[in-house]
């Protein structure tokens, strides 16, 4: 038994070390840093209490990074899970030439974030855009897309939805091609339709996918960075400051590495109290 424990921890070990080295270490780091701040007059980091978190709350461009990062989510959460659970079943059907479809849905989730950013920039460009040329052939006049406060935040929506519809699909299609055939023979013999199919069979054998979609797909929403900083730079006009960005530029514009330590403590407490509830809703579903 010493022997295979022994024999355990060596190959535990490397892993756990990388995982204390840059995840558990950075993270307690951060909390540690949030407590400090810079003084001019000292001209050295001194211990500040919470007066970084006190100043989050009381700062209203961090206030509405919050904000633009909660509605964010509120919109593109849903929509990214039931297009993509859409595209999943229709992926499904049996058709000709299914295998060029399955692999035509992942080109935007083979793009960089970078390079999808960069080719919605092109498309919604106010000036010479293609989304403007084709609206002009409907006689719509010209949009300011990403350059209107009204309209920015949707257009980030519908980017992030196109950049992670095909991705989250992967996982919807894995799920359903896990439902047992013999669920829908029974349900087929009970007279029920498609639809009658898709709610009592397909619905309930996919819970857990839908679990850890839901989870996944917030995690990775709320801590969304690169249209801001490529496309946008968080305007116009604050429309889409998101949490993540207005850290990265607290710390490396602002130089307050001590803020943008409070605002990761805060940014992580928000996300972990969402997933907590969302992991609770969805486990009381799946006991019913």
């Amino acid at each position: 038994m010493k022997k295979k424990n022994v024999a355990v921890a060596v190959f535990i070990f490397p892993a756990m070390a990388l995982l204390i080295a840059f995840k558990i270490y950075p993270i307690l780091s951060g909390i540690y840093e949030s407590f400090f701040s810079y003084s001019f007059v000292n001209k050295a980091t001194v211990f500040a209490g919470l007066k970084n978190y006190a100043e989050i709350f009381t700062d209203s461009t961090i206030l509405n990074s919050i904000k633009v990062t909660l509605v964010f989510n509120v919109f593109v959460n849903p929509i990214q899970i039931l297009l993509s659970f859409a595209l999943a079943l229709l992926l499904m059907v049996k058709l000709r030439g299914q295998r060029i479809f399955r692999t035509i849905h992942m080109i935007p989730v083979a793009l960089s974030f970078t390079i999808a950013c960069t080719l919605w920039g092109v498309l919604l460009s106010p000036d010479q855009g293609l989304m403007n040329s084709i609206l002009n052939l409907f006689g719509i006049p010209a949009q300011s897309f990403l350059n209107d406060k009204s309209q920015a935040l949707l257009w980030v929506i519908v980017l992030a939805s196109w950049k992670g519809l095909g991705y989250w699909a992967v996982f919807f299609i894995t799920g359903l091609e896990e439902v047992p055939a013999q669920l829908y023979e029974a349900a087929s013999l009970d007279g029920a339709g498609y639809w009658q199919s898709l709610r009592y069979v397909t619905m309930p054998a996919m819970k857990r996918t839908f679990k850890f979609v839901v989870v996944s797909d917030t995690v990775s929403n709320f801590i969304l960075f690169v249209p801001a900083y490529v496309l946008t730079g968080g305007g116009p006009d604050g429309a889409t400051d998101f949490l993540m960005y207005r850290i990265y530029r607290m710390a490396y514009q602002y130089s307050n590495i001590n803020l943008a330590s409070a605002m990761i403590v805060v940014l992580l407490i928000i996300l972990g109290s969402i997933v907590l509830i969302e992991s609770f809703l969805l486990r009381e579903r799946e006991k019913r």
